[in-house]
């Protein structure tokens, strides 16, 4: 496996996807009993946007620090994604840039309460050893160097019942769909009531759309599909991603569309654009 997320730490994907997070969390907290947040791919958590990884391909420029100098406009969910990454930047002068940006393992614990618990994964030793750096303060995050698809499988449903699943896989592998959905139907058997954010890249939309029914296929009580690009959609290379989200919380919607909006007219005001489309309705089964 080549992967590493430092290589495209902080771009328009990172800032879609985490703004989203931030809106599942705050809704999670809106209860006061306690959450379980689940990371199938959880990276090293922190990552520097002036590291020789990350200024290869400069992805930063069109995503956090693209947004940076417009944060005081931002609606809260954006505002709260860019105090998650200004507490990573200690000392940071008011018209500076950020050099470090918070993976989804450091957004989630800033989020939590002290009641609330992180469980987290990392297939690569060395990425879960900096994970491990990064949280080593953190009481209530397990990290695991192993399968994120195992350990869901294995360690859920959580004891706290309420929680929050991120599946944000790498796509390096043509089969990084099927996984997801093996997955997901083994997940929505055992927790049904559990909130599943999937994300995925939208460079092949006829495998992005079999996938899409498959989780259908689960009968998933809501499913919201969230679809952002920051370039035209018939054009060459990685401009647009989207996300599933499999059970979100009520009032979770308007607050993307407002959320969105700022990121698509922050980001790209010419060529980007934004879809919430509800791929299912109903009530939960009790």
């Amino acid at each position: 496996m080549n992967y590493r997320h430092a290589y495209h730490a902080g771009n328009f994907a990172d800032v879609f996807k985490h703004t989203l997070l931030m809106i599942l969390l705050a809704a999670l907290n809106r209860k006061p009993t306690p959450w379980c947040y689940f990371d199938s791919h959880a990276g090293a958590g922190l990552y520097d946007l002036r590291g020789a990884e990350a200024r290869r391909g400069g992805e930063a420029a069109g995503g956090i620090h693209r947004l940076w100098p417009l944060r005081a406009a931002a609606p809260v969910p954006v505002a709260a994604l860019c105090s998650a990454v200004a507490a990573v930047n200690p000392g940071l002068a008011t018209d500076a840039l950020p050099r470090f940006y918070p993976g989804s393992p450091l957004i989630a614990a800033g989020c939590a309460r002290p009641q609330d618990r992180l469980v987290l994964a990392e297939l690569r030793s060395d990425e879960a050893q900096l994970l491990r750096t990064h949280l080593r303060r953190e009481a209530r995050a397990a990290i695991h160097a192993r399968d994120g698809y195992e350990m869901l499988k294995a360690l859920t449903p959580p004891a706290e019942r309420r929680g929050l699943a991120l599946l944000d896989p790498t796509f390096e592998q043509p089969t990084e769909f099927v996984h997801l959905h093996q997955t997901l139907r083994a997940l929505h058997t055992r927790w049904p009531a559990g909130v599943y954010a999937l994300w995925y890249p939208c460079k092949d939309a006829p495998a992005a759309q079999r996938f899409e029914r498959k989780l259908l296929s689960l009968k998933p009580w809501r499913m919201l599909r969230a679809d952002f690009h920051v370039a035209r959609e018939d054009m060459p290379g990685f401009g647009a991603c989207s996300m599933a989200l499999i059970n979100p919380p009520w009032q979770s919607e308007q607050l993307m569309k407002i959320s969105l909006t700022f990121l698509r007219d922050t980001l790209a005001p010419q060529a980007g654009g934004y879809r919430l489309t509800w791929l299912a309705t109903g009530t939960l089964d009790k």
